[in-house]
């Protein structure tokens, strides 16, 4: 109850963010200026300003990311496992094969940040600054559409990698920003988290999509229950305990990012399928996820 409570605002936030965009009419030029925001500018400064503040350990944190990856890999091939059974257009499976893996940062940094602070906040950063590249790499391959020159450039322009990579390279040198410096990064990160979370919920979308409910609900099992299961078995495995186990599961138990749309639109797969994926997975995770934090904390 006491974690339900804890996340209980940032899922207010996103329950805020779809009463907006549905009530106030602000259309979708200000909403994708909000996103641009939040993605270039806010976010990257709360990866920074939270990796400054953090005593890092990057030896430690390989079996978190190896954990972290070997559940991506776990995703897809759930996620692959269904193409043998149904029979549906390629490109739709493709689109929608990316919500098995694919992981909301925005929601995974305010969580991080509500249930652990600074150093869930950082320890979150490294791992979606690590699985971004892989996520865009798996998914646009899958697609199909576009070359690996098209790929490169959208994971090197990608703003959570570089304020992830840049933080760590900082934090590793021993600079401690000027106390102006560190203030700033500070507002533009209380910034980031209710505005993210407001952008999430004016993504959300309800339509039905007749002729993929199974790989739909499938999906939603996969990346709702079955992976974050997976992250847990992996993590004793290789031996994670405290924050790093936590934060690794929590992870595998994130909703799909919202950019799955943005991609599958671009090159021209079926955006309506994922975006119910998307919300599907958005609301749900309203109610899992309290429930995977609140077992975390009595270990297992």
């Amino acid at each position: 109850m006491t974690t339900t409570l804890l996340l209980l605002p940032d899922f207010a936030l996103i329950l805020l963010g779809a009463g907006i965009r549905r009530w106030m009419g602000l259309g979708d030029h200000f909403w994708n200026g909000v996103e641009k925001l939040v993605y270039f500018i806010l976010f990257p400064a709360l990866l920074v300003n939270a990796i400054l503040r953090t005593r890092l350990d990057l030896l430690a944190a390989l079996p978190l990311l190896a954990t972290a990856f070997a559940t991506m890999g776990a995703g897809m091939l759930l996620g692959l496992l269904p193409k043998i059974l149904l029979h549906m257009p390629a490109l739709t499976f493709a689109s929608m094969f990316q919500c098995a893996y694919r992981f909301n940062s925005y929601i995974a940094l305010a969580i991080a940040g509500m249930l652990f602070g600074a150093p869930g906040i950082a320890t979150m950063g490294l791992i979606v600054g690590a699985a971004v590249p892989l996520a865009n790499l798996v998914s646009v391959w899958m697609l199909a559409r576009h070359g690996s020159s098209g790929l490169w450039r959208e994971v090197a322009k990608n703003p959570l990698i570089w304020a992830t990579a840049a933080g760590f390279a900082l934090n590793l040198a021993g600079f401690a920003p000027p106390a102006p410096v560190q203030a700033f990064l500070a507002r533009l990160a209380d910034a980031s988290i209710a505005l993210g979370l407001i952008t999430v919920g004016a993504a959300l979308r309800l339509e039905n999509t007749p002729g993929v409910r199974s790989f739909a609900i499938w999906l939603l099992a996969v990346k709702l229950l079955l992976l974050p299961l997976v992250a847990t078995l992996i993590a004793a495995r290789l031996g994670l305990d405290g924050l790093h186990r936590q934060i690794v599961v929590l992870f595998a138990a994130l909703p799909t990012a919202s950019s799955a749309y943005i991609l599958a639109m671009r090159m021209g797969g079926d955006g309506r399928s994922v975006a119910w994926l998307i919300s599907a997975t958005t609301l749900g995770a309203m109610l899992t996820l309290p429930l995977w934090a609140t077992w975390l904390g009595h270990g297992y």
